[in-house]
């Protein structure tokens, strides 16, 4: 009899374990997020490196300058303005 009791027990305990799990959203799956899954969503935004630093900043807030048929994006206008005077200087 106490077998059966344990078992039923355990079996009571996993139900409601998975119904609390699914009400609160740790399924397992992935989320969706307004109908898409978290892999079908874009990047937001690409980290870009500044060639005179090396500090990676965010692409819409880098400063760019177009030389050459060729974009460098820049953390700063100091990293832009020292970087145009070493290729003037190459020039």
């Amino acid at each position: 009899m106490f077998v059966i009791r344990l078992v039923a027990l355990a079996v009571l305990f996993y139900v409601g374990w998975r119904l609390i799990r699914g009400i609160m959203g740790g399924s397992g799956k992935q989320t969706e997020v307004k109908g898409k899954t978290a892999e079908d969503s874009p990047v937001q935004d690409v980290l870009v490196e500044d060639p005179v630093c090396h500090t990676l900043v965010p692409k819409h807030q880098a400063i760019r300058l177009r030389r050459d048929g060729k974009t460098y994006y820049f953390c700063s206008d100091e990293c832009c303005d020292k970087f145009s005077e070493s290729a003037r200087g190459e020039e």
